[in-house]
């Protein structure tokens, strides 16, 4: 039987990354030429593109429409579903609806691929405001997460975590704009698509599993392990 951690958990992962699975399946499942059909339907924005320009603007349109509408779902499902939305799913849901929708309106995909370095910006700009200023913010968002834990790996991780998201942040310019004078507006768009979900996101998991030896050593608690005594 399913226990209320593992459903919250999968309720977790659905309205995380559940709008990222339904943009990539937008983008490389749905034929162009059916996305076309569908802007057309509801738009003449296409009207006066070439061929392939327009078949990868309706392409466009389409995923980053999946994407908007999805982030809505997923607000509503983690509301419904766990009570309250979280502070990171309402910051990266409201950018996602304002540069999907600015990505649609001007039929320009860039403002929807600077999204992530916004939401990486932003993040390390608070996390290291926190941590210059001694406010505990990562701490205040996810003290249950790490129980245990003490000021001196709080520390640790928020800095780590301010770096990464530097680091995020650049790589994802350089994605973004490199794909696209290397390889063309086609191409570079479906390269970033895919790095979005298939490096962003394994990346992530796998750094956060990279502090958990870091963060036992300062406290960390997992299930009924006792803690393991401070370094030096």
């Amino acid at each position: 039987m399913e226990t209320k951690a593992e459903g919250g958990a999968g309720i977790r992962a659905l309205v995380d990354y559940g709008p990222l699975a339904a943009f990539f399946i937008a983008n490389f499942l749905l034929p162009a030429e059916t996305a076309r059909r569908i802007v057309a339907t509801f738009t003449g924005t296409l009207s006066g593109l070439g061929q392939v320009e327009a078949l990868l603007l309706a392409r466009v349109i389409v995923a980053t429409a999946v994407f908007v509408l999805a982030s809505i779902v997923a607000l509503g499902i983690a509301r419904a579903k766990l009570g309250r939305v979280p502070p990171m799913l309402l910051i990266s849901a409201g950018l996602v609806i304002v540069f999907g929708g600015l990505t649609m309106y001007f039929r320009d995909p860039r403002f929807i691929q600077m999204k992530p370095t916004i939401v990486y910006a932003l993040l390390a700009a608070v996390l290291g405001f926190g941590a210059a200023t001694g406010r505990p913010l990562l701490q205040q968002l996810m003290g249950s997460a790490y129980p245990g834990l003490r000021e001196s790996g709080w520390r640790r991780l928020t800095l780590n975590w301010v770096w990464f998201f530097v680091g995020m942040a650049v790589l994802n310019e350089a994605v973004w704009r490199g794909a696209g004078v290397a390889f063309g507006p086609a191409r570079g768009w479906d390269l970033w698509a895919i790095y979005k979900v298939w490096i962003v996101i394994p990346t992530t998991l796998l750094f956060a599993v990279a502090n958990v030896p870091m963060l036992m050593r300062h406290g960390l608690t997992l299930g009924d392990e006792t803690p393991v005594p401070p370094e030096g």
